[in-house]
């Protein structure tokens, strides 16, 4: 039994305004299908809405402690608290002081405190008695000044006329800002010219230490244990062509990479085509003459090329897969991707059969995901039939919308509120949906059908006990998409499901279990049941 979820509120009223105080109160902490979300709101003090607390930033450095005029924290904020008193409606909400603190690095403990409670909406207007007082980098100061700009938070410098408050000050901060983006930009294009450069020098650039190798002075050097293992994974994918059995003759011989893990066949393949091994550096899709010692020979590293190369084209899937990219694993959440293998008798080619396969045996081995794969052509008809089913079953339909359009839950709410026109769903518009969808599909061929489900489906997960699929309804609505009446929109940031025996719908998505009859895909080799 799901627990309904409460949207709490504290809207009570005194005099002519609302309860004094800011409260933000936390909903309950709810669990609908596996998805987890909080809920928030606040009451408002209406006679203090226009209060602006502020906070007020020192600092001196210990060069300038024997400075006379406002140089302690103590006159800078008395002459900020000033400046305070003469606005209308402003406090003084804290005082962050750093004495004997640099302002050449933002390391500074009321600095990161200030920061901190920027992020909790605590703070309006920042202020300082100069700019320099807040930093001396004009790095720091861009990422200073767009922080403030995210937070939505005014910044002032009392002393020299720097007020984001103003539309003068949002200029020069726009100003300011732009050159920021235009100092980033200069400091991308020269670090792109230094790794150009070290790859043309023959040095390797940041990133991970390649295995085999380990870095000395930013020079790359082989690691003798290591390098031994780089030779035997290229000697024996060149003996037996095979990624699976080097893999499997890697795994057997426990071998862990840099960070103490197996190696996968990923891993592994990556680890073949990488040149390094050959004393190369490969830098933007360019081969450089590294200065480094190869660990393999420019002959075995050819051959190994080769071998690839062949398997990759053997390997082409010449088929359109109707859910390809759609599917996923419901035990290990891997990707199902399509794959074939050929059946031949006698020496000669019989007949190609087509999968979904789970995309961790690839990577890894057989065993370790227990759904392995599923007939492509089984699984599509067996969805389609089932959904031609449903999209025809009234009162199953009719069931799920009373359940949806009944429920109190507030998730509908985060977000935005939805509109009473927009807000229901109805038996017409799903099964207008499903009957568009299944229609549009036996009229199109190809990618095109591939393309056209991808549009309608978020995701399809299966499993030996259940095949799960979701609909995008703010992409469909069936006779509507051609009438051009809108589609029920996104329901905010979050999800929100209603779970039944048979199907599920989650905020403006529809999903479909479907769950009715024994998995055929539970033994792969029994007879196709009827449906």
């Amino acid at each position: 039994m799901l627990n309904q979820p409460r949207l709490w509120r504290d809207w009570s009223r005194f005099g002519g305004g609302f309860a004094a105080g800011i409260r933000q109160i936390e909903a309950d902490f709810n669990t609908f299908g596996g998805i987890q979300f909080f809920l928030f709101s606040k009451t408002v003090n209406m006679n203090n809405m226009n209060v602006k607390n502020c906070a007020i930033y020192t600092r001196v450095s210990t060069d300038n402690q024997a400075e006379k005029e406002f140089s302690s924290c103590e006159a800078q904020e008395q002459k900020i608290r000033s400046y305070i008193s003469s606005q209308d409606n402003w406090q003084v909400f804290k005082t962050y002081n750093d004495g004997g603190f640099s302002g050449a690095t933002l390391e500074r403990p009321a600095l990161q405190q200030l920061l901190s409670d920027l992020k909790k909406e605590k703070i309006d207007v920042v202020l300082v008695y100069k700019i320099d007082r807040l930093t001396r980098s004009p790095k720091d100061f861009y990422q200073l000044i767009e922080s403030f700009e995210q937070a939505k938070i005014d910044f002032i410098s009392i002393t020299e006329r720097f007020d984001t408050s103003t539309p003068a000050g949002r200029l020069l901060r726009n100003i300011m800002l732009t050159f920021s983006q235009f100092e980033r930009e200069l400091t991308s294009e020269r670090t792109k010219d230094k790794m150009l450069e070290r790859a043309r020098k023959g040095l390797a650039n940041g990133g991970y230490t390649p295995y085999g190798y380990s870095r000395q002075e930013k020079k790359l050097v082989i690691s003798p244990k290591e390098a031994e293992e780089i030779k035997s994974i290229f000697e024996t994918y060149v003996e037996t062509g095979s990624l699976a059995e080097t893999y499997r003759i890697l795994k057997s011989k426990n071998v862990k990479s840099k960070f103490g893990k197996n190696f996968s066949k990923t891993i592994i393949a990556y680890l073949l085509r990488n040149p390094v091994y050959i004393g190369k550096i490969k830098h933007n899709n360019q081969i450089y003459d590294g200065i480094h010692e190869p660990i393999i020979s420019e002959e075995i590293f050819a051959i190994a090329q080769k071998i690839h190369k062949e398997k990759q084209k053997n390997f082409r899937v010449y088929k359109n897969f109707l859910f390809g990219g759609l599917i996923k694993c419901e035990e290990c959440g891997s990707n199902m991707t399509s794959f074939f293998s050929n059946k031949h008798r006698n020496g000669e080619f019989k007949r190609r059969y087509y999968y979904y396969r789970c995309t961790s045996t690839t990577k890894f081995d057989w065993q370790s995901c227990s759904v392995k794969q599923v007939s492509a052509e089984r699984l599509e008809n067996f969805c389609l039939e089932n959904l031609e089913r449903i999209s025809v079953d009234k009162s199953y339909i009719e069931n799920l919308v009373f359940r949806l359009n009944h429920s109190s839950d507030a998730g509908y709410r985060v977000g935005h509120e939805l509109t009473d026109s927009c807000s229901k769903f109805s038996t017409e518009t799903i099964s207008d949906t499903l009957k568009f969808f299944l229609n549009k599909l036996k009229t199109t061929k190809g990618i095109e059908r591939n393309l056209f489900a991808k549009k309608f489906l978020s995701n399809i997960f299966y499993s030996p006990e259940s095949i799960k699929i979701r609909f995008n309804l703010a992409n469909t609505g069936g006779e509507a998409a051609t009438k051009a009446k809108p589609a029920p929109p996104l329901a905010g940031l979050v999800e929100r499901t209603l779970s039944s025996p048979k199907s599920e719908f989650v905020s403006s998505n529809i999903a479909v279990y479907l769950e009715d009859s024994p998995n055929p895909f539970r033994r792969l080799r029994r007879r196709w049941p009827k449906l």
